[in-house]
């Protein structure tokens, strides 16, 4: 076990590295100056090369990558062209409503989907069946802003359920800070829960039609402990890679979600650094996004075989 831990974690060095030299390098060679966009409009060639000195936009790029590369390792994410307050602080004010969202909706798209594909799976071909695969369908459909633009004419504006849109810390009450998060998590969750309910059911499907499955029926066992002990352990296996799949949704809808419930979170701040070219902060955030990808993959890869042990094998 240690050993293929230990081969996960070497396997994860090069892939941070290509997706820092991936993040570095789409961002420069694309088009525009920030330099330009920080002096103003009304200002000269004198000032706007001063001002590409001191942020250092004038040294070769592959200076540039590897300066930048040495403080990224250090957990320097620099600082910010405009604000002048470092990145780390910045997401560090914005890292509460985004960890809430992610949380609340994968935490809620998780239980409410595997529990729709077993169902789905035990009772194949019938109305409960065809309504999952249908809520799958729909939620592969119809797009996150959609689905949020929706839930606010509906449910906040029209019949007054729950607030139209911010978010509020828990600190301010446990129901507070879930009424501010039930509408935006419901809209981001919806494709979470139409991917991992398919799979579900296709896996739960498989592992039904296993001899020992009808063998266990077969000696009476009782159908509760027989899809969850039985077919859902041995099925677990592409559920939860779906799972891990489904975080890269998770990270990419945040940014749409929040711009629709007005939530301060990081995918505001991505958005707002992105309309000014904010360099630092456009690269922190997709670096540290990109980290924690690819470490809830490793999380992944060690539960298979905590599942399975023969993976720890391969």
């Amino acid at each position: 076990m240690f050993s293929y831990i230990l081969r996960r974690l070497f396997g994860v060095i090069p892939v941070m590295v290509i997706v820092g030299v991936f993040v570095f390098s789409l961002l420069h060679l694309a088009p525009g100056d920030p330099a330009a966009i920080i002096a103003g409009d009304n200002a000269t060639e004198a000032n706007i090369a001063r001002i590409r000195t001191s942020l250092g936009l004038d040294r070769p790029l592959l200076e540039q990558f590897g300066i930048w590369a040495w403080a990224t390792v250090r957990g320097d994410l620099g600082v910010s062209m405009f604000s002048g307050v470092p990145v780390t602080e910045l997401v560090a004010q914005r890292a509460g409503p985004t960890v809430s969202l992610a949380l609340t909706t994968m935490l809620v798209a998780v239980l409410l989907a595997v529990t729709l594909g077993v169902l789905a799976a035990w009772r194949a071909g019938s109305l409960l069946d065809r309504g999952v695969m249908g809520l799958a369908v729909a939620g592969f459909s119809v797009p996150v802003f959609v689905v949020g633009y929706l839930l606010v004419y509906f449910v906040a504006l029209k019949w007054r359920w729950l607030p139209v849109q911010g978010y509020q810390p828990m600190s301010e009450g446990l129901w507070i800070w879930l009424r501010h998060l039930i509408l935006p998590s419901l809209a981001l969750g919806l494709a979470y829960v139409a991917l991992i309910a398919r799979i579900t059911r296709a896996s739960m499907l498989e592992v039904l039609s296993e001899d020992y499955m009808r063998t266990a029926r077969a000696k009476g066992v009782a159908t509760l402990p027989l899809l969850l002990r039985h077919a859902l352990k041995n099925a677990a296996v592409p559920i939860i890679t779906v799972i891990g799949i489904g975080v890269a949704l998770l990270i990419s809808g945040v940014v749409i979600t929040e711009s629709v419930f007005n939530i301060p979170g990081i995918g505001r701040l991505v958005v707002d650094a992105i309309s000014r070219r904010d360099y630092p902060i456009i690269q922190g955030v997709m670096v540290l996004c990109a980290a924690v990808y690819v470490l809830i993959n490793l999380v992944i890869d060690i539960t298979y075989s905590l599942v399975d042990p023969r993976i720890r094998y391969n």
